[in-house]
Protein backbone atom coordinates (compact mmCIF):
# COMPACT_ATOMS: atom_id res chain seq x y z
CA UNK A 1 0.00 0.00 0.00
CA UNK A 2 1.39 3.90 -0.45
CA UNK A 3 4.05 5.06 -2.33
CA UNK A 4 6.32 2.55 -1.78
CA UNK A 5 9.07 1.88 1.14
CA UNK A 6 9.07 5.97 1.93
CA UNK A 7 7.67 9.45 -0.02
CA UNK A 8 10.78 11.48 -1.39
CA UNK A 9 10.15 13.71 1.47
CA UNK A 10 8.03 13.01 4.45
CA UNK A 11 6.39 16.68 4.21
CA UNK A 12 7.11 17.28 0.53
CA UNK A 13 8.90 21.03 0.48
CA UNK A 14 9.58 21.19 4.23
CA UNK A 15 12.72 19.90 3.62
CA UNK A 16 14.66 17.55 6.25
CA UNK A 17 13.38 20.04 9.32
CA UNK A 18 12.96 17.55 12.09
CA UNK A 19 9.26 16.81 12.57
CA UNK A 20 7.22 17.23 15.83
CA UNK A 21 8.16 18.18 19.12
CA UNK A 22 6.51 16.10 22.14
CA UNK A 23 5.75 16.62 25.95
CA UNK A 24 9.07 15.62 27.60
CA UNK A 25 6.77 12.29 29.02
CA UNK A 26 6.07 11.30 25.53
CA UNK A 27 10.25 11.37 24.64
CA UNK A 28 10.80 9.12 27.61
CA UNK A 29 7.88 6.71 26.24
CA UNK A 30 9.64 6.52 23.22
CA UNK A 31 13.11 6.34 25.06
CA UNK A 32 11.30 3.09 26.61
CA UNK A 33 9.97 1.55 22.85
CA UNK A 34 13.57 2.31 21.85
CA UNK A 35 15.05 0.09 25.09
CA UNK A 36 12.18 -2.35 23.84
CA UNK A 37 12.90 -2.91 20.37
CA UNK A 38 16.81 -3.01 21.18
CA UNK A 39 15.86 -5.76 23.66
CA UNK A 40 13.25 -8.29 21.16
CA UNK A 41 15.87 -8.04 18.57
CA UNK A 42 17.61 -11.40 17.29
CA UNK A 43 20.66 -10.63 16.08
CA UNK A 44 20.83 -13.70 13.72
CA UNK A 45 16.61 -13.27 11.81
CA UNK A 46 17.00 -10.29 9.63
CA UNK A 47 13.17 -11.10 8.47
CA UNK A 48 11.68 -10.54 11.96
CA UNK A 49 12.81 -6.78 12.43
CA UNK A 50 9.78 -5.47 10.70
CA UNK A 51 7.57 -7.13 12.75
CA UNK A 52 9.38 -6.61 16.06
CA UNK A 53 9.39 -2.78 15.12
CA UNK A 54 5.67 -2.58 14.63
CA UNK A 55 4.70 -4.66 17.55
CA UNK A 56 6.82 -1.80 19.83
CA UNK A 57 5.92 0.98 18.09
CA UNK A 58 1.87 -0.95 18.33
CA UNK A 59 1.45 0.07 14.52
CA UNK A 60 -1.46 -1.99 13.17
CA UNK A 61 -1.44 -4.63 11.15
CA UNK A 62 -5.11 -4.10 9.42
CA UNK A 63 -7.87 -2.13 9.92
CA UNK A 64 -11.02 -2.71 11.67
CA UNK A 65 -13.69 -4.78 10.33
CA UNK A 66 -16.34 -1.93 10.36
CA UNK A 67 -13.22 0.49 9.03
CA UNK A 68 -12.66 -1.93 5.80
CA UNK A 69 -16.87 -2.16 5.29
CA UNK A 70 -17.12 2.11 5.26
CA UNK A 71 -14.30 2.39 3.04
CA UNK A 72 -16.11 -0.10 0.39
CA UNK A 73 -19.32 1.98 0.84
CA UNK A 74 -17.28 5.30 0.82
CA UNK A 75 -16.05 4.41 -2.58
CA UNK A 76 -19.24 4.57 -4.35
CA UNK A 77 -19.62 8.41 -3.00
CA UNK A 78 -17.54 9.03 -6.43
CA UNK A 79 -21.19 8.67 -8.08
CA UNK A 80 -22.39 11.50 -6.42
CA UNK A 81 -19.91 14.56 -6.59
CA UNK A 82 -22.28 17.53 -5.51
CA UNK A 83 -21.24 20.73 -7.29
CA UNK A 84 -17.67 21.26 -8.70
CA UNK A 85 -15.82 23.22 -10.87
CA UNK A 86 -15.58 20.69 -13.82
CA UNK A 87 -11.62 20.78 -14.92
CA UNK A 88 -11.61 17.55 -17.79
CA UNK A 89 -11.20 19.01 -19.85
CA UNK A 90 -8.02 20.67 -18.78
CA UNK A 91 -3.99 19.62 -18.91
CA UNK A 92 -3.62 18.61 -15.41
CA UNK A 93 -1.19 15.92 -14.70
CA UNK A 94 1.01 14.13 -11.89
CA UNK A 95 4.19 13.49 -10.98
CA UNK A 96 5.82 10.91 -8.47
CA UNK A 97 8.02 8.31 -8.38
CA UNK A 98 8.16 5.56 -10.20
CA UNK A 99 6.86 3.08 -7.35
CA UNK A 100 4.02 5.05 -6.54
CA UNK A 101 0.47 4.30 -5.87
CA UNK A 102 -1.82 6.96 -4.49
CA UNK A 103 -1.24 9.90 -6.52
CA UNK A 104 -2.49 12.65 -3.22
CA UNK A 105 -1.60 15.90 -6.06
CA UNK A 106 -1.81 17.04 -9.86
CA UNK A 107 -0.54 20.46 -11.02
CA UNK A 108 -1.97 22.40 -14.29
CA UNK A 109 -0.76 26.22 -15.64
CA UNK A 110 -2.66 28.27 -17.75
CA UNK A 111 -2.30 32.02 -18.24
CA UNK A 112 -5.44 34.57 -17.64
CA UNK A 113 -6.04 37.48 -19.95
CA UNK A 114 -3.61 39.44 -18.55
CA UNK A 115 -0.66 37.27 -19.68
CA UNK A 116 -0.10 36.31 -15.93
CA UNK A 117 0.72 32.61 -15.25
CA UNK A 118 -2.01 30.69 -13.11
CA UNK A 119 -0.93 27.63 -11.31
CA UNK A 120 -3.27 24.77 -10.60
CA UNK A 121 -2.44 22.47 -7.38
CA UNK A 122 -4.82 19.39 -7.53
CA UNK A 123 -5.09 17.54 -4.23
CA UNK A 124 -7.12 14.77 -3.53
CA UNK A 125 -10.60 15.22 -2.12
CA UNK A 126 -10.59 12.85 0.56
CA UNK A 127 -13.15 15.08 2.55
CA UNK A 128 -15.89 13.88 0.00
CA UNK A 129 -15.15 10.01 1.61
CA UNK A 130 -13.82 10.42 5.10
CA UNK A 131 -16.78 12.39 6.23
CA UNK A 132 -15.99 13.84 10.06
CA UNK A 133 -17.17 11.37 12.96
CA UNK A 134 -17.48 8.47 10.58
CA UNK A 135 -15.83 5.07 11.43
CA UNK A 136 -13.09 5.63 9.12
CA UNK A 137 -12.45 9.17 10.29
CA UNK A 138 -12.04 8.01 13.91
CA UNK A 139 -9.47 5.40 12.85
CA UNK A 140 -7.65 8.03 10.52
CA UNK A 141 -7.30 10.29 13.59
CA UNK A 142 -6.05 7.71 15.78
CA UNK A 143 -3.14 6.65 13.06
CA UNK A 144 -3.03 10.42 12.21
CA UNK A 145 -0.38 9.40 9.54
CA UNK A 146 0.82 6.82 7.09
CA UNK A 147 3.76 5.31 8.50
CA UNK A 148 6.68 4.33 5.83
CA UNK A 149 8.98 1.37 7.13
CA UNK A 150 11.43 0.36 4.96
CA UNK A 151 9.97 -2.66 3.31
CA UNK A 152 6.49 -1.88 4.43
CA UNK A 153 3.41 0.98 4.67
CA UNK A 154 1.00 1.60 7.64
CA UNK A 155 -1.09 3.49 5.85
CA UNK A 156 -3.80 6.27 7.60
CA UNK A 157 -6.41 4.85 5.11
CA UNK A 158 -7.26 1.57 3.66
CA UNK A 159 -6.09 0.85 0.20
CA UNK A 160 -9.97 1.21 -1.56
CA UNK A 161 -9.37 4.84 -1.00
CA UNK A 162 -5.49 5.56 -1.07
CA UNK A 163 -4.78 3.49 -4.21
CA UNK A 164 -8.71 3.33 -5.41
CA UNK A 165 -11.11 6.32 -5.79
CA UNK A 166 -8.99 9.08 -3.70
CA UNK A 167 -5.89 8.51 -5.79
CA UNK A 168 -5.74 11.05 -8.98
CA UNK A 169 -4.90 8.48 -11.39
CA UNK A 170 -4.40 9.37 -15.25
CA UNK A 171 -7.55 9.32 -17.14
CA UNK A 172 -10.10 8.67 -14.37
CA UNK A 173 -12.51 11.17 -13.26
CA UNK A 174 -11.08 11.95 -9.92
CA UNK A 175 -12.76 14.42 -7.07
CA UNK A 176 -10.33 17.43 -5.97
CA UNK A 177 -9.74 20.52 -3.94
CA UNK A 178 -7.65 23.13 -6.18
CA UNK A 179 -6.10 25.91 -5.57
CA UNK A 180 -5.24 28.60 -8.09
CA UNK A 181 -2.52 31.07 -7.82
CA UNK A 182 -1.67 33.90 -9.76
CA UNK A 183 1.91 34.99 -10.36
CA UNK A 184 3.68 38.01 -12.04
CA UNK A 185 6.44 38.04 -13.90
CA UNK A 186 8.54 38.28 -10.78
CA UNK A 187 7.03 35.04 -9.49
CA UNK A 188 5.08 36.82 -6.65
CA UNK A 189 1.35 35.13 -6.10
CA UNK A 190 -0.91 37.87 -6.60
CA UNK A 191 -4.11 36.36 -6.58
CA UNK A 192 -5.71 33.31 -5.07
CA UNK A 193 -8.81 30.99 -5.41
CA UNK A 194 -10.04 28.21 -4.22
CA UNK A 195 -12.64 24.91 -4.93
CA UNK A 196 -13.94 21.88 -4.98
CA UNK A 197 -13.34 20.35 -8.66
CA UNK A 198 -13.25 17.29 -10.58
CA UNK A 199 -10.56 16.48 -13.00
CA UNK A 200 -9.32 13.89 -14.76
CA UNK A 201 -5.44 13.51 -14.79
CA UNK A 202 -4.22 13.21 -18.45
CA UNK A 203 -0.77 11.68 -17.79
CA UNK A 204 1.63 10.65 -15.25
CA UNK A 205 5.14 11.10 -14.95
CA UNK A 206 7.93 9.97 -13.00
CA UNK A 207 10.45 12.25 -11.32
CA UNK A 208 12.63 10.57 -13.82
CA UNK A 209 10.39 11.33 -17.18
CA UNK A 210 9.93 15.27 -15.92
CA UNK A 211 13.63 16.03 -14.95
CA UNK A 212 14.32 14.07 -19.22
CA UNK A 213 11.58 16.96 -20.40
CA UNK A 214 13.49 19.88 -18.74
CA UNK A 215 16.91 18.75 -20.05
CA UNK A 216 15.66 19.43 -23.31
CA UNK A 217 14.49 15.37 -24.15
CA UNK A 218 11.34 14.62 -25.77
CA UNK A 219 9.35 12.20 -24.03
CA UNK A 220 7.53 9.67 -26.20
CA UNK A 221 4.02 9.02 -26.30
CA UNK A 222 3.54 12.20 -23.34
CA UNK A 223 2.36 15.03 -23.81
CA UNK A 224 2.71 18.43 -21.93
CA UNK A 225 6.22 18.91 -22.58
CA UNK A 226 6.05 22.79 -22.31
CA UNK A 227 3.60 23.11 -19.37
CA UNK A 228 5.65 20.68 -17.45
CA UNK A 229 9.04 23.09 -18.29
CA UNK A 230 7.09 26.26 -17.57
CA UNK A 231 5.79 24.92 -13.86
CA UNK A 232 9.26 23.79 -13.39
CA UNK A 233 10.38 27.65 -14.08
CA UNK A 234 8.04 28.68 -12.31
CA UNK A 235 9.12 26.98 -9.24
CA UNK A 236 12.87 27.99 -9.59
CA UNK A 237 11.40 31.99 -9.30
CA UNK A 238 9.50 30.71 -5.69
CA UNK A 239 12.28 28.67 -4.51
CA UNK A 240 14.57 31.85 -5.52
CA UNK A 241 12.33 33.86 -3.64
CA UNK A 242 12.18 31.72 -0.43
CA UNK A 243 16.12 31.68 -0.62
CA UNK A 244 16.21 35.14 -0.56
CA UNK A 245 13.52 36.03 2.02
CA UNK A 246 15.69 33.70 4.10
CA UNK A 247 14.47 30.21 3.97
CA UNK A 248 16.93 27.32 5.05
CA UNK A 249 18.20 25.36 2.41
CA UNK A 250 18.43 22.02 4.40
CA UNK A 251 18.89 19.57 2.10
CA UNK A 252 20.59 16.82 3.01
CA UNK A 253 20.49 13.86 0.81
CA UNK A 254 18.50 11.51 1.76
CA UNK A 255 18.95 7.39 0.99
CA UNK A 256 16.90 4.42 0.22
CA UNK A 257 17.64 1.10 2.16
CA UNK A 258 17.83 -1.99 -0.23
CA UNK A 259 17.26 -5.52 1.17
CA UNK A 260 17.45 -8.99 -0.35
CA UNK A 261 14.58 -11.32 0.23
CA UNK A 262 15.75 -12.23 3.79
CA UNK A 263 15.39 -8.89 4.92
CA UNK A 264 19.38 -8.50 4.50
CA UNK A 265 20.48 -4.65 3.69
CA UNK A 266 22.85 -4.92 0.77
CA UNK A 267 23.32 -1.14 -0.29
CA UNK A 268 21.67 2.37 -0.24
CA UNK A 269 20.65 4.35 -3.28
CA UNK A 270 20.85 8.42 -2.69
CA UNK A 271 17.36 10.07 -3.17
CA UNK A 272 18.15 13.20 -5.48
CA UNK A 273 16.60 16.56 -4.96
CA UNK A 274 16.46 17.40 -8.72
CA UNK A 275 14.58 20.11 -10.24
CA UNK A 276 12.21 17.93 -11.10
CA UNK A 277 11.15 17.27 -7.16
CA UNK A 278 11.87 20.92 -6.69
CA UNK A 279 9.19 21.89 -8.83
CA UNK A 280 6.66 19.76 -7.07
CA UNK A 281 8.08 20.69 -3.74
CA UNK A 282 7.91 24.50 -4.12
CA UNK A 283 4.37 24.05 -5.80
CA UNK A 284 3.01 22.32 -2.33
CA UNK A 285 4.84 24.58 -0.32
CA UNK A 286 2.93 27.66 -2.37
CA UNK A 287 -0.76 26.07 -2.18
CA UNK A 288 -0.07 25.11 1.51
CA UNK A 289 0.74 28.83 2.72
CA UNK A 290 -2.16 30.11 0.43
CA UNK A 291 -4.63 28.16 2.53
CA UNK A 292 -2.90 28.71 5.61
CA UNK A 293 -3.18 32.61 4.57
CA UNK A 294 -6.66 32.76 3.38
CA UNK A 295 -8.32 30.99 6.93
CA UNK A 296 -5.52 32.09 9.63
CA UNK A 297 -6.24 36.02 8.34
CA UNK A 298 -10.21 35.93 8.20
CA UNK A 299 -9.37 34.90 12.25
CA UNK A 300 -10.55 31.04 12.03
CA UNK A 301 -7.53 29.21 13.30
CA UNK A 302 -6.58 25.79 12.14
CA UNK A 303 -3.61 23.11 12.34
CA UNK A 304 -1.16 25.56 11.67
CA UNK A 305 2.09 24.09 10.49
CA UNK A 306 4.80 25.83 13.26
CA UNK A 307 8.48 25.90 13.08
CA UNK A 308 9.76 28.40 15.83
CA UNK A 309 13.49 30.08 15.44
CA UNK A 310 16.43 28.28 16.81
CA UNK A 311 17.06 28.83 20.60
CA UNK A 312 19.75 31.46 21.56
CA UNK A 313 22.08 28.95 23.20
CA UNK A 314 21.44 26.55 20.61
CA UNK A 315 22.65 29.19 17.93
CA UNK A 316 25.51 30.02 20.28
CA UNK A 317 26.70 26.28 20.73
CA UNK A 318 26.54 25.84 16.97
CA UNK A 319 28.61 29.67 16.49
CA UNK A 320 31.09 28.14 18.57
CA UNK A 321 31.69 24.75 17.05
CA UNK A 322 31.54 25.99 13.53
CA UNK A 323 34.36 28.84 14.91
CA UNK A 324 36.39 25.73 15.57
CA UNK A 325 36.49 24.54 12.47
CA UNK A 326 37.81 28.19 11.10
CA UNK A 327 34.30 29.15 9.96
CA UNK A 328 32.87 32.18 10.27
CA UNK A 329 28.81 32.81 10.27
CA UNK A 330 27.89 36.01 11.73
CA UNK A 331 25.46 36.76 14.08
CA UNK A 332 23.05 33.58 13.57
CA UNK A 333 20.10 35.10 15.89
CA UNK A 334 19.06 36.67 12.13
CA UNK A 335 17.82 33.89 9.93
CA UNK A 336 19.47 35.38 6.60
CA UNK A 337 23.18 34.71 8.64
CA UNK A 338 21.74 31.02 8.52
CA UNK A 339 20.58 31.03 5.30
CA UNK A 340 23.91 32.33 3.92
CA UNK A 341 26.14 29.90 5.80
CA UNK A 342 24.14 27.24 4.48
CA UNK A 343 24.62 28.46 1.15
CA UNK A 344 28.53 29.56 1.11
CA UNK A 345 29.15 25.30 2.21
CA UNK A 346 27.58 24.42 -0.78
CA UNK A 347 30.07 22.27 -2.33
CA UNK A 348 32.35 22.34 0.51
CA UNK A 349 34.02 19.31 1.55
CA UNK A 350 32.63 18.79 5.11
CA UNK A 351 29.31 20.32 3.46
CA UNK A 352 26.99 17.28 4.68
CA UNK A 353 28.75 17.33 8.53
CA UNK A 354 28.10 20.99 8.62
CA UNK A 355 24.42 21.10 7.35
CA UNK A 356 23.35 18.30 10.04
CA UNK A 357 25.36 20.31 12.39
CA UNK A 358 23.40 23.07 11.29
CA UNK A 359 19.85 20.34 11.40
CA UNK A 360 20.77 19.36 15.11
CA UNK A 361 20.68 23.49 16.37
CA UNK A 362 17.07 23.42 14.88
CA UNK A 363 13.63 23.31 16.85
CA UNK A 364 11.24 20.91 15.46
CA UNK A 365 8.34 21.82 13.36
CA UNK A 366 4.58 20.95 15.36
CA UNK A 367 1.08 21.23 14.79
CA UNK A 368 -0.55 24.02 16.64
CA UNK A 369 -3.80 26.05 16.95
CA UNK A 370 -2.19 29.09 18.68
CA UNK A 371 0.58 30.44 16.78
CA UNK A 372 1.99 29.75 12.56
CA UNK A 373 5.13 30.66 10.93
CA UNK A 374 7.80 28.62 9.16
CA UNK A 375 11.00 29.66 10.07
CA UNK A 376 12.85 27.05 8.09
CA UNK A 377 10.36 27.62 5.02
CA UNK A 378 10.79 31.38 6.08
CA UNK A 379 6.65 31.38 5.70
CA UNK A 380 4.58 33.90 8.10
CA UNK A 381 1.86 31.72 7.18
CA UNK A 382 2.01 27.91 6.45
CA UNK A 383 -0.58 24.63 7.02
CA UNK A 384 -0.20 21.03 5.56
CA UNK A 385 -3.22 21.14 2.60
CA UNK A 386 -1.40 18.93 0.01
CA UNK A 387 -1.72 15.22 1.53
CA UNK A 388 -4.63 14.43 2.73
CA UNK A 389 -4.29 10.23 2.17
CA UNK A 390 -1.36 10.35 4.44
CA UNK A 391 -1.83 13.18 7.08
CA UNK A 392 -4.46 13.52 8.98
CA UNK A 393 -3.92 17.66 9.97
CA UNK A 394 -4.55 18.02 5.57
CA UNK A 395 -7.86 16.26 6.18
CA UNK A 396 -8.90 19.06 8.71
CA UNK A 397 -7.81 22.00 7.11
CA UNK A 398 -9.63 20.53 3.49
CA UNK A 399 -13.01 20.71 5.74
CA UNK A 400 -12.85 24.25 6.98
CA UNK A 401 -11.50 25.26 3.93
CA UNK A 402 -14.59 23.63 2.22
CA UNK A 403 -16.83 25.20 4.63
CA UNK A 404 -15.49 28.87 4.71
CA UNK A 405 -16.28 28.77 0.95
CA UNK A 406 -19.44 27.51 1.38
CA UNK A 407 -20.45 30.54 3.98
CA UNK A 408 -20.14 27.69 6.93
CA UNK A 409 -17.49 29.61 8.70
CA UNK A 410 -15.12 26.61 8.91
CA UNK A 411 -14.18 27.27 12.28
CA UNK A 412 -13.53 24.29 15.03
CA UNK A 413 -13.89 24.12 18.59
CA UNK A 414 -10.35 25.10 19.95
CA UNK A 415 -9.92 22.47 22.76
CA UNK A 416 -10.31 20.34 20.15
CA UNK A 417 -7.89 21.38 17.55
CA UNK A 418 -5.60 22.40 20.29
CA UNK A 419 -5.71 17.92 21.29
CA UNK A 420 -5.48 16.92 17.35
CA UNK A 421 -2.36 19.09 17.46
CA UNK A 422 -0.97 17.57 20.40
CA UNK A 423 -2.17 13.99 19.23
CA UNK A 424 -0.72 14.82 15.37
CA UNK A 425 2.44 15.74 16.84
CA UNK A 426 2.94 12.70 18.79
CA UNK A 427 1.75 10.65 15.83
CA UNK A 428 4.06 11.92 13.37
CA UNK A 429 7.22 11.75 15.78
CA UNK A 430 6.42 8.01 16.71
CA UNK A 431 5.92 7.37 12.97
CA UNK A 432 9.61 9.27 12.49
CA UNK A 433 11.08 7.17 15.19
CA UNK A 434 9.81 3.96 14.12
CA UNK A 435 11.04 4.36 10.92
CA UNK A 436 14.31 5.37 11.77
CA UNK A 437 14.60 2.49 14.11
CA UNK A 438 14.26 -0.06 11.53
CA UNK A 439 16.57 1.87 9.00
CA UNK A 440 19.16 1.66 12.35
CA UNK A 441 19.27 -1.76 12.92
CA UNK A 442 19.17 -2.46 8.85
CA UNK A 443 22.44 -0.66 8.79
CA UNK A 444 23.59 -2.30 12.17
CA UNK A 445 23.10 -5.87 10.13
CA UNK A 446 25.04 -4.36 6.79
CA UNK A 447 27.76 -3.37 9.01
CA UNK A 448 28.35 -5.75 11.43
CA UNK A 449 28.92 -8.63 8.50
CA UNK A 450 31.12 -5.80 6.24
CA UNK A 451 34.73 -6.51 6.44
CA UNK A 452 35.43 -3.05 4.73
CA UNK A 453 37.08 -0.20 5.90
CA UNK A 454 35.07 3.50 5.49
CA UNK A 455 35.63 7.15 4.97
CA UNK A 456 34.52 8.89 8.35
CA UNK A 457 34.20 12.47 9.44
CA UNK A 458 34.41 13.79 13.08
CA UNK A 459 31.54 14.97 14.13
CA UNK A 460 32.08 15.55 17.91
CA UNK A 461 35.39 15.12 20.29
CA UNK A 462 34.85 13.77 24.03
CA UNK A 463 37.07 13.25 26.97
CA UNK A 464 36.28 9.98 26.26
CA UNK A 465 36.76 9.33 22.23
CA UNK A 466 35.23 11.15 19.02
CA UNK A 467 32.11 10.32 17.35
CA UNK A 468 31.87 9.56 13.73
CA UNK A 469 30.11 10.03 10.84
CA UNK A 470 29.95 8.08 7.64
CA UNK A 471 28.74 9.56 4.91
CA UNK A 472 27.93 6.64 2.89
CA UNK A 473 25.72 5.39 4.84
CA UNK A 474 24.24 7.93 7.03
CA UNK A 475 25.40 6.26 9.91
CA UNK A 476 27.54 7.51 13.29
CA UNK A 477 29.41 5.69 15.82
CA UNK A 478 31.99 5.96 17.87
CA UNK A 479 36.12 5.87 18.07
CA UNK A 480 36.97 5.36 21.53
CA UNK A 481 39.82 7.19 23.39
CA UNK A 482 42.17 3.81 23.46
CA UNK A 483 41.76 3.63 20.10
CA UNK A 484 43.47 6.45 18.42
CA UNK A 485 46.52 6.22 19.45
CA UNK A 486 49.46 3.95 21.61
CA UNK A 487 50.37 7.03 23.13
CA UNK A 488 48.13 9.29 26.05
CA UNK A 489 45.79 10.47 24.40
CA UNK A 490 44.00 13.59 26.29
CA UNK A 491 41.03 16.17 25.22
CA UNK A 492 41.44 19.66 25.01
CA UNK A 493 37.95 21.19 26.03
CA UNK A 494 39.16 25.05 25.46
CA UNK A 495 39.93 23.98 21.63
CA UNK A 496 37.56 21.04 21.58
CA UNK A 497 39.78 18.46 20.38
CA UNK A 498 41.94 15.06 21.26
CA UNK A 499 45.43 15.19 21.52
CA UNK A 500 48.41 12.72 21.62
CA UNK A 501 51.52 15.20 21.56
CA UNK A 502 51.67 14.82 18.15
CA UNK A 503 48.84 14.19 16.38
CA UNK A 504 45.17 15.73 16.89
CA UNK A 505 42.15 14.95 16.30
CA UNK A 506 39.20 17.15 15.96
CA UNK A 507 35.86 18.34 14.03
CA UNK A 508 35.62 17.88 10.80
CA UNK A 509 38.69 15.47 10.01
CA UNK A 510 38.33 12.59 8.22
CA UNK A 511 39.58 9.31 9.22
CA UNK A 512 39.46 5.93 7.44
CA UNK A 513 37.46 3.51 9.92
CA UNK A 514 36.43 -0.35 10.60
CA UNK A 515 33.48 -1.92 12.16
CA UNK A 516 34.76 -3.06 15.88
CA UNK A 517 31.72 -3.79 17.12
CA UNK A 518 28.01 -3.59 16.95
CA UNK A 519 25.86 -3.63 20.11
CA UNK A 520 21.87 -4.44 18.70
CA UNK A 521 20.46 -3.49 22.30
CA UNK A 522 22.02 -0.45 22.53
CA UNK A 523 22.05 0.13 18.50
CA UNK A 524 25.58 1.34 18.89
CA UNK A 525 28.31 1.13 16.58
CA UNK A 526 32.18 1.20 18.01
CA UNK A 527 34.35 1.62 15.50
CA UNK A 528 38.83 1.36 15.46
CA UNK A 529 41.09 3.64 12.63
CA UNK A 530 41.21 1.05 9.78
CA UNK A 531 45.29 1.12 10.32
CA UNK A 532 44.53 -0.35 13.80
CA UNK A 533 44.07 -4.11 14.89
Amino acid sequence: MGKGPRPQKRHRGEGVVPAARPSDPFLEQLHAIRSDVGRRIDPMNAASDTNVVMRAYELPEGFPKGVRAEAKRASQMLDDPGERLDLRDKFIFTCDPETARDYDDALSLETDSQGRRVLGVHIADVSHFVRAGSELDREAYRRSTSVYLVDRVVPMLPEELSNGVCSLVPGEDRLAFSVFLTFDSRGKCVASRFAKSIIRSKARFTYEQVMGMLQGAKVRGLRGNHTVVEIARLAQQLRKARFSAGALDMDVPETEVLLDAAGEMTGLTVRVNDESHQMVEECMVAANAAVAAELWTRGIKILARLHEPPAADKLEELRARLAALGLQCGDLSQGRNLANFLKKIKGHPLEGTLAVMVLRSMKRAVYSCDAIGHYGLAKKFYAHFTSPIRRYPDLVLHRQLAAYLAGKGGRLDRKWLAGAAMHSSQCEQLADDAERTLLEIKKLRYLDACPDVFEAVIGKCTKFGVFVDLPVLAQGGMVHISNLSGRYVRYDEFQDCLTDGVRTWKIGDKMTVRVASVDYKQRWVDFVPAARR
